[in-house]
């Protein structure tokens, strides 16, 4: 018994939808990263599964620039996260409004 492709790409776009919904709901500077990186990682399914059943290599060449974007954002995004914590005391987006005097 094998899995198809098309059971790849429902699971992608489950988790990719999963992180919209988290962005959209969600308040918390953290959990909106989170889901961010969800739906990289949704991405990056969908790039292995074509790659897997298409003969080609492409898709595993797109997964590593997609990591190492990832990667960075992470990095810079929680460094932000810090700072603003650190001056707000809090990481909740409805409250922090750095742009105002």
């Amino acid at each position: 018994m094998t899995v198809g492709l098309s059971w790849y790409l429902w699971l992608s776009a489950l988790l990719f939808c999963i992180g919209v919904a988290g962005v959209l709901t969600r308040r918390n500077a953290l959990i909106i990263f989170m889901s961010i990186e969800l739906m990289l990682n949704a991405v990056n399914l969908a790039f292995i599964s074509f790659g897997r059943y298409l003969p080609n290599i492409d898709g595993q060449v797109f997964v590593f620039f997609v990591m190492a974007v990832a990667a960075a954002e992470v990095a810079v995004g929680l460094a932000i996260i810090v700072t603003i914590f650190r001056h707000k005391e809090t990481v909740d987006i409805d409250q922090v409004n750095l742009m105002k005097w």
